[in-house]
């Protein structure tokens, strides 16, 4: 278990280090920052002055650099829009994304994998078809346009839930059906598929022949090694969903990262931005880097990979 160990937290090291490489080169090269900062009716003079205080007139590996020595040593940097630190920035709206995020995988996974455990255990029928359909209209489906139906239907004709904001647990109900509907289709396919497999491997077959009832056979021996996968891809998805939140949280007009990031876009606010995108690719790279090891617990013959 220790090396698998020390091989993961590698390569999640890995993944962080190129991640970050790739969106400092990104954000730096979309344009002159200068430029974006001083605005279109600044002069030549004052484009030159804020190019030489932002240090954007030395090599971009100097830049990378030093922005990389900020970042280890705590600090993320200064917003040049809201002249304030990145980190208490993000500290105000990370708590509202990751809440979001949470409740829409506990949504896709509630609805999911019973769906995928039920489907795969009446394979080519009714059941089966209604689920099909149901993951072909998901993944089919945009967030966007599922979360204006949403308001339409739920908070505009019904007026049962509120449609914009993040003050109560209610106005977290709405976008989280939004974002989690599109991430179910994934999770209950692999359910199904998962489940199939198992349910005709010869583990499975003999644990029916010991006469046991078959929710047992179902729930603790089927489930637990179908599911491994799943675990993977949950953790795949909550990644999707911090960074895919962005047109959710402008739609339901939430303060969460996602819709700091749009702004932040607009306002070519790099600080902010490059902050962002680091922290979605440590929360993604440190939630896969979870769930290989959970995975492994479940299945030891993964450890030996």
């Amino acid at each position: 278990m220790g090396g698998f160990l020390i091989r993961r937290l590698a390569v999640t090291a890995l993944v962080i280090v190129v991640t970050a490489v790739i969106s400092f080169s990104l954000v730096h090269l979309s344009g002159d920052p200068a430029v974006a900062i001083a605005g279109e009716k600044a002069s030549a003079a004052e484009i030159d002055q804020i190019r030489r205080l932002y240090g954007f007139d030395r090599p971009f590996h100097e830049q990378f650099l030093a922005w990389a020595g900020k970042v280890l040593d705590g600090d993320l940097g200064r917003s040049t829009y809201l002249k304030e630190n990145v980190g208490p920035v993000l500290a105000r709206h990370l708590p509202v994304t990751a809440l979001l995020g949470i409740l829409s995988l506990l949504f896709a996974l509630l609805v999911a994998v019973p769906l995928g455990v039920i489907a795969a255990l009446r394979p080519n029928t009714l059941v089966d078809r209604a689920a099909l359909v149901l993951a072909v209209a998901g993944q089919a489906m945009p967030s966007f346009l599922s979360a204006l139906a949403l308001i339409y239907g739920f908070g505009v004709a019904l007026r049962w839930l509120p449609v914009s904001g993040s003050a109560s647990w209610a106005h977290y109900i709405l976008p989280s059906v939004a974002l989690g509907y599109y991430a179910a289709p994934a999770i209950m396919r692999l359910t199904r598929s998962g489940m199939l497999d198992v349910l005709q491997s010869d583990h499975v077959r003999t644990v029916r022949a010991y006469g046991l009832p078959a929710w047992r056979v179902v729930l603790r021996h089927a489930l637990r090694h179908a599911v491994i996968p799943v675990v993977s891809l949950a953790a795949v998805q909550f990644g999707y969903m911090l960074g895919g939140s962005v047109v959710v949280e402008s739609v339901f007009s939430m303060n969460g990262i996602g819709n700091l990031a749009w702004l932040s876009i607009r306002r070519y606010d790099i600080e902010v931005i490059q902050a962002i995108l680091l922290v979605i690719a440590c929360t993604y790279a440190v939630l896969t880097l979870a769930a290989d090891l959970l995975n492994a617990a479940l299945d030891p013959r993964i450890r030996s990979r």
